[in-house]
């Protein structure tokens, strides 16, 4: 079997081995592979019969130029990059990875929190560069320092992500509420399940980890922070489009949110014109909550088992 990894660099920056995958067959891996050049896509999948994709796209085009693939691996859990439709029609199995990443996400989740409670990178900085040492007092701080027991956090879309990140707030002494459409036993023994609006109502620090559907896209909006209480902190390492971006710049000028953690956005990588990169206290980071190594070792296993099963005619994690 010929098997093409079309954008490998993020998941395997040389750390990780794909062995596993020389196992299984002839295989191919590029670090990337254009997204905006189909011709490009094309020629490398050439007559490969497995082909593994992060973010680059396969469409229908790129499906009726190929017609040797038979198996498609999303090195992710989302799989919006893939014509799923064309990819059934041609009885082409397609698989995800729907989890790898839980801890390390939930975690990061809380280090965007921490960071925005005590700004612990600026002081480190200011240390270095000699305030502490030319201050007339024994210490002191550039920002508002924060106490979270006793707030409260609202978590938007509460699957494993979400209630792992609401066990951490918990231990952390805040009150956990959360909003989710399948609300569950393991949900209820972390936080009270509330509807959108009381959560927005309700919540000191609003965390986001629910999909992207067309009832969530956009959903932190001028109308929904006008819910909110004034002071508000946002956090959001789900999907950047959830978030209507002037508006939340908008609304961390004014005051009206204190602050936000973000490490997702609507166009990656960011644009130059994002409101949000000139926005007041807004901590942007590339992406990186799922890529602890830790995490990418388990996202690779997964990907791998998934073409094995598939190579035994019992396949599993598929998405179509």
């Amino acid at each position: 079997m010929k098997i093409v990894v079309l954008d490998g660099i993020t998941l395997n920056p040389g750390d990780l081995t794909w062995d596993g995958l020389h196992e299984l067959g002839e295989c191919v891996a590029y670090d990337r592979t254009s997204a905006n050049n189909i011709d490009e896509v094309i020629q490398r999948i050439g007559n490969a019969e497995a082909v593994y994709t992060n973010k680059t796209p396969l469409t229908r085009e790129v499906f009726e130029a190929c017609p040797s693939i038979r198996f498609v691996g999303v090195l992710a859990t989302g799989y919006n990059v893939i014509d799923i439709g064309a990819a059934r029609e041609r009885n082409i199995t397609v698989a995800n990875v729907p989890t790898y990443g839980t801890d390390a996400v939930g975690q990061f989740a809380i280090g965007l929190l921490l960071e925005i409670c005590h700004h612990i990178g600026h002081h480190d900085q200011a240390v270095h560069a000699g305030a502490w040492e030319k201050n007339p007092d024994w210490c002191f701080w550039d920002y508002p320092l924060i106490e979270l027991a006793g707030k409260t956090m609202g978590v938007v879309g509460f699957g494993r992500i979400g209630q792992a990140t609401g066990r951490i707030a918990g231990a952390l002494g805040m009150r956990v509420i959360a909003c989710d459409q399948f609300e569950s036993e393991s949900g209820r023994a972390i936080a009270e399940y509330v509807d959108r609006d009381t959560l927005f109502r309700e919540s000191d620090v609003i965390s986001l980890h629910c999909p992207l559907f067309p009832d969530t896209e956009g959903m932190i909006n001028k109308d929904n922070i006008e819910k909110m209480k004034k002071g508000v902190i946002i956090l959001n390492n789900s999907r950047g489009q959830l978030v209507v971006e002037k508006d939340l710049a908008d609304a961390l000028n004014c005051g009206k949110v204190y602050a936000a953690g973000l490490d997702v956005v609507s166009t990656e990588p960011i644009r130059g014109d994002n409101p949000l990169l000139k926005a007041k206290n807004c901590i942007i980071t590339p992406h990186i909550s799922w890529a602890p190594r830790e995490s990418r070792a388990r996202l690779l296993e997964t990907a791998i088992g998934n073409l094995r099963a598939f190579l035994k005619g019992k396949p599993v994690n598929v998405v179509n």
